[in-house]
């Protein structure tokens, strides 16, 4: 940083004294644009594309494109002041250095799937600084095996999309649901249907950039070993703004195996779950089985359905021979099975049923201003449910209109590495759970209903998960687990919630904090919160 930028801040900041609860904002758009061209080298005609004040009319599709949950789509959720959509670093770096000499709050967005909306909403005056716009991806099949700079504001789809533009047999393990970001995705930990097989995504971050809470831009070297630690696993939002991951890419087969297996509990659904519980975590690597539980409504009878929907990263007969051997509750036959390509496998499991007639092209639709109401919670088991204890949770959920739990097994590679090696906690469980309910109809009595549901079956699953803490995904978003004003208490109210993300990883996240935003500029109602003052 120059010493006439120095000279710039120090007066900028000195003669910002006007008081921001009363601010409106027009005041908070001029003086953030006043700080805005004193930093950068911004054009006009740039800056109207860049800032966006309320009155821009780019101002609300630009804020709707990217809010995923339609609880927080409303004229009454509180919107930002300013978004800021940058172009290139200089205005990452710009954003953070204006909005901290503003005093105010940034909120940083990639995909905007942050179940509960805390990367574009917040209860105090705040910007959101979208990233959408930086999504250059640059694959290299020749450096050590395959690689990817890809930048946080690109998609899960479009990774995969310029993977497979460069072979069929390069892949990357992370999340099924294409329209997902990159950054948030990888910060929080990141999981998709070869975790078995490759562990977590954040496994195979190798580098990132970063911009820290005083504009300046690091790499895995400058930001030190504790940085680049924790945010693979504990989320990018707390400790700067990530604008970039270098991962390493994994080989795949050029035919892997898809299957589905649907029961009710006619069919003898309860046994195959029981059943499960004991196979998918400790079954081949290369096998992934994720089971969803829904209460659907049939000829006027309530029920509880059971859908088993599975990746293999080999040939069909042998995952039925294998299937056949060890879990021949599921009732496995070659019929069920269909081989495809790695790629075709994402589409599949994106609900597309017959992939041929698919393009892979369909991975690079972002899908903008496209939100469904929905509420998210997640646990994790440690042993086995009992029959009796499952059959009582089929009951219940029966009851329980669109409500369901999707499991998704642990085990296989993701054990080999230590809990500690990253921030992410969790390595060691038998299975994930997903907490989910998602339903049609705006206002407050649909939301009380549906929202009561999926934390009913929450409070029923209370004995059988993990205790001491009740350990939760950061990725889940769930601000049930506690929230943060960063207040005069604010590390208590942040262990809360940070102990059920991080477990014990949360100590060392916070000194990673205290070290390098000991101010707490990058804050949002669950990030991690520095030490108090009188245990630094």
């Amino acid at each position: 940083m120059n010493k006439m930028y120095l000279i710039f801040l120090l007066f900028f900041a000195a003669s910002y004294s006007m008081s921001l609860s009363s601010a409106d904002s027009v005041t908070i758009y001029e003086d953030f644009v006043q700080c805005f061209k004193n930093v950068t080298t911004i054009t006009d005609n740039d800056l109207s594309d860049v800032v966006l004040p309320r009155t821009s009319v780019s101002f609300t599709p630009t804020l709707r494109a990217y809010i995923r949950n339609a609880r927080f789509n409303t004229s009454s959720t509180p919107k930002p002041s300013i978004i800021i959509v940058p172009r290139v670093d200089s205005h990452v770096q710009a954003a953070v250095i204006c909005t901290k000499t503003l005093n105010l709050q940034l909120k940083i967005r990639s995909g905007g799937h942050d179940y509960d909306g805390l990367s574009y909403v917040s209860a105090v005056t705040f910007l959101v600084l979208d990233l959408s716009n930086f999504r250059n991806i640059t694959v290299d099949l020749n450096d050590g095996g395959g690689s990817a700079w890809v930048q946080t504001g690109a998609t899960l789809g479009e990774l995969y999309y310029r993977i497979w533009e460069k072979s069929e047999v390069h892949a990357f393990p992370a999340g099924v649901c294409p329209t997902v970001g990159v950054g948030g995705h990888v910060s929080g930990g990141g999981y998709g249907h070869m975790i078995r097989k490759f562990g977590l995504t954040i496994d195979h971050v190798v580098d990132a950039t970063i911009v820290d809470a005083n504009g300046q831009i690091h790499d895995r070297k400058s930001m030190g070993e504790d940085l680049f630690w924790a945010i693979r696993g504990g989320g990018g939002g707390s400790f700067g703004v990530v604008l970039a991951f270098k991962v390493k890419l994994v080989t795949v087969p050029k035919t892997v195996t898809v299957f589905r297996v649907d029961k009710s509990v006619d069919e003898n659904a309860l046994d195959m779950v029981y059943k499960w519980q004991f196979v998918a975590p400790r079954t081949d690597p290369g096998l992934f089985m994720r089971v969803l539980l829904s209460s659907p409504t049939q000829n006027k009878t309530s029920t509880v359905n059971t859908k088993l929907r599975a990746l293999y990263l080999g040939k069909a007969d042998d995952v039925v021979s294998k299937m056949n051997e060890e879990f021949p509750e599921l009732g496995l036959k070659k019929e069920d099975c269909k081989e495809m390509t790695w790629i075709q496998s994402l589409l599949w499991w994106m609900n597309h049923v017959d992939v041929d007639k698919v393009k892979p092209e369909i991975l690079l639709e972002r899908e903008p201003d496209s939100a469904k109401f929905l509420k998210r919670k997640s646990d994790y088991v440690e042993k086995e449910m009992t029959k009796p204890e499952l059959n009582r949770l089929f009951q219940k959920l029966a009851t329980l209109d669109r409500t369901g739990l999707v499991l998704n097994p642990y085990g296989g590679s993701l054990n080999v590495t230590a809990v500690n090696a990253t921030a992410f906690p969790h390595r060691h469980k038998l299975y994930k759970i997903q907490h989910s309910v998602t339903w049609p109809d705006a206002g407050p009595e649909a939301e009380r209903l549906y929202i009561g549901n999926l934390r009913t079956t929450y409070n029923i699953m209370t004995p059988f998960v993990s205790k001491n803490p009740r350990s939760s995904y950061l990725n889940y978003r769930d601000i049930d687990i506690g929230v943060n004003d960063h207040g005069a208490d604010s590390y208590r109210k942040g262990e809360i919630y940070g102990r059920k993300y991080f477990g014990e990883n949360f100590d060392r996240l916070v000194r990673v904090k205290t070290a390098v935003d000991p101010d707490n500029f990058f804050r949002n109602e669950q990030s991690i919160p520095t030490l108090p003052l009188n245990r630094r």
